[in-house]
């Protein structure tokens, strides 16, 4: 059976840049005819934070997928990424802090429900972060992330960082990406049979 699979990727915030990378990726897997799975693109996200969230998350409600993968470009970075955590500052006001006419500023962090080195193990060149970048792609899988666990919806959700794009490197890329999201399906499809998550 098809597993219907969220994909998503941002558009440019400079002048001078062409594309962004992580819908440079999108593009050509969506070119791709041998992928079984049911994917929905939603493309060229603003690289705002509560815009793009609110647009993932209405397209979570109406798709209700399987799985959500997100993608931000990393340009920095030379192979794909996946992050297995997003923080967000907060305001936590407390009792004692009240009185004191002061706040208590923390940071939450959220987990991806997947086992990323298992998510991995067999592609050739990705890599684990535990760094989303604090900008809109961690502002973004925060939100996400969290919404699922205020809704208590069991979607597994990933990050994914996309290097910039060339010649040399595409098809190698696009290869690890596919392995990503069957690796994905296949298993956390065993997990969900056995009862045992992350």
């Amino acid at each position: 059976m098809q597993k219907k699979i969220l994909l998503t990727s941002f558009d440019t915030w400079l002048s001078e840049q062409q594309s962004n990378s992580s819908d440079d990726l999108l593009l050509e897997l969506a070119k791709m005819a041998d992928i079984y799975h049911d994917l929905t693109f939603l493309r060229r996200l603003p690289v705002d934070v509560p815009l793009a969230s609110s647009r993932v998350i209405a397209k979570i409600n109406e798709l209700k997928p399987d799985y959500v993968i997100c993608c931000g470009m990393a340009a920095s970075r030379q192979n794909l990424s996946v992050e297995v955590v997003a923080s967000s500052e907060s305001i936590q006001t407390t009792d004692i802090s009240f009185r004191d006419g002061g706040e208590n500023f923390g940071i939450i962090t959220l987990h991806t429900i997947v086992n990323v080195e298992q998510l991995i193990a067999e592609t050739a060149a990705v890599e684990i972060s535990y760094d989303c970048g604090k900008f809109v792609c961690e502002g973004l899988y925060y939100s996400v992330l969290d919404y699922l666990n205020q809704s208590q919806l069991p979607i597994p959700c990933i990050f994914v960082h996309v290097p910039i794009l060339h010649q040399e490197n595409l098809l190698d890329i696009l290869a690890d990406f596919v392995l990503i999201m069957n690796n994905l399906v296949i298993f956390e499809s065993r997990e969900q049979g056995t009862g045992n998550r992350e």
